[in-house]
């Protein structure tokens, strides 16, 4: 069992930054890949990163490609997706998830989930 928390999330201006955070319990983190989705209003949750369990191997959804940044400290348990040059278009929640294996963009791969934290984004 993992239980994630998130943090960070906020309301901000277009162009600027964010960091969000999320923790895992449990003492085998470094045995799951994380991933970061989000999901807007209406709309369907969407894949935004994911990192494997070394931190060695990243890939991006093509809307966020070069402007965020995932990574990940084994030592603290936590991964961390770095946003920037925000758009309006970014307003989500935004969860952090657990998955046994690296390498899907499917949200029905992950098995674990925090709450979620809401990014909002204005022009």
């Amino acid at each position: 069992q993992v239980q994630l928390v998130e943090s960070g999330g906020g309301l901000v201006q277009a162009g600027t930054s964010l960091r969000l955070s999320c923790t895992a319990s449990g003492r085998t983190f470094t045995s799951y890949a994380m991933g970061w989705f989000r999901q807007a209003p209406g709309k369907e949750r969407e894949f935004v990163a994911a990192i494997s369990g070394s931190g060695g191997n990243t890939h991006y959804a093509d809307s966020v490609k070069g402007r965020f940044t995932i990574s990940r400290d084994n030592t603290k348990n936590t991964v961390y997706l770095q946003m920037n040059s925000l758009k309006p278009e970014d307003t989500a929640v935004y969860y952090c998830a657990a998955s046994r294996s690296y390498g899907s963009r499917r949200y029905r791969d992950y098995a674990y989930w925090g709450q979620g934290t809401q990014v909002t984004v204005s022009s």
